[in-house]
């Protein structure tokens, strides 16, 4: 290991999309190191995410992010000479004992509209058309290019003068001087401010710190691929989704993605599938349409992290100087990321953020709806 301390200006833990998002826009002023412990940026979560920008997903608070990151994906130019959004549409079924979950979702959205069982199997073939008591359609959901936004992001950091370092664990993190000391296998690092985007390690990178923690829960979430029916061309047909979330569905490259959309608490580590949870959750996919589930190509599991009133956490951590949070994005990490990095960079060098001083406070570390640890 190195003897020699690097100092910048701001580590940031995590090479995620949000760590790198926000290490892109901060590089433009601070010397800038993000530090990935992987052997590649975005192995996790930001590898594995369906991939699509939905405005209505979420809270009211993830709903204002979703909003405040369109001009970015609208247009990406720091990051991408071409769209990194593609049309897809999104349709949200309901069962009868689901209608109540509808409504839910229904209520403070936008640009909805509701369609009859008959529109929903036009537009995704081979639902049961009998299942279905009530179906809503948005047009604007898109399919993001995270990998292009990602690759884009990397290269926006090293052209404002930031760097990458991965295989660098954070193994020891202590204050001094005024200074955040991160021991990793790849040398030492210092700087005046940390900022935590460990994604499921979070609350892990913070004890290490001696930072009261946020109660992080890591949820692991589950996905397949699937051949298409035969004779059928999914291309066109738009991401699907059980109004209760008992499975969703979307066209992958030729094939059908499915996912149980499970939710099961484990401890952070690099997720795979759970067989039986995988097989539930294909069977209650198969129950609402027509295609019987014969072969599953290829499975994967990713962490989906959240704390208590599951919206993100931004800011600096009460009682730890230069410790900064930006974490807990739950299953929005990927659409959120622009307004999320616009936020961090903001408070990390004392501006005024673009978002409303409520929507600001909702994502605070310090708000009273969040659990903490110790």
């Amino acid at each position: 290991m190195a003897d020699e301390c690097r100092l910048c200006d701001v580590l940031v833990i995590g090479g995620g999309m949000a760590g790198v998002s926000a290490g892109a826009r901060l590089a433009g002023e601070q010397r800038v190191v993000v530090l990935e412990r992987e052997t590649m940026p975005g192995q996790h979560s930001t590898g594995r995410s369906a991939a699509i920008f939905i405005r209505n997903y979420g809270s009211n608070v993830l709903r204002a992010l979703n909003t405040a990151s369109a001009g970015f994906f609208a247009e990406p130019t720091d990051v991408s000479d071409t769209t990194l959004l593609t049309q897809r549409g999104e349709m949200i079924i309901a069962e009868e004992d689901e209608i109540g979950h509808l409504e839910a979702y229904l209520a403070g959205s936008s640009g909805l509209e509701r369609i009859t069982a008959r529109d929903a199997v036009e537009r995704f073939p081979i639902l049961r058309e009998e299942r279905i008591a009530a179906a809503v359609y948005e047009p604007d959901a898109q399919d993001i290019d995270v990998d292009r936004m990602l690759q884009g992001l990397l290269r926006l950091l090293r052209a404002r003068g930031g760097e990458l370092v991965t295989g660098a664990e954070a193994l020891e993190i202590t204050r001094k001087d005024g200074l955040w000391h991160v021991t990793t296998p790849a040398g030492r690092f210092a700087a005046p401010l940390v900022i935590n985007a460990a994604g499921a390690w979070a609350d892990r990178t913070a004890a290490l710190a001696g930072v009261s923690t946020i109660g992080l829960r890591p949820l692991r979430r589950t996905a397949a691929i699937l051949p298409a029916p035969a004779g059928l061309e999914p291309a066109g047909w738009p991401l699907c989704v059980s109004a209760s979330e008992r499975w969703y569905a979307k066209p992958e490259a030729g094939k059908i993605l499915v996912s149980p959309a499970d939710e099961d608490e484990v401890e952070p580590h690099d997720a795979w599938p759970d067989d039986m949870v995988l097989a539930e959750g294909l069977h209650r996919f198969e129950q609402s349409v027509t295609m019987e589930v014969t072969r599953v190509e290829h499975s994967w599991a990713g962490l989906r992290s959240f704390v208590a009133d599951r919206n993100p956490v931004v800011g600096f951590a009460p009682g730890a100087d230069g410790f900064f949070w930006l974490a807990g994005q739950g299953g929005y990490g990927i659409q959120a990321a622009p307004a999320l990095a616009a936020l961090a960079s903001a408070l990390c060098l004392g501006h005024d953020p673009e978002l409303s001083p409520d929507v600001v406070a909702a994502l605070s570390p310090d708000r009273a709806s969040i659990t903490k640890g110790n």
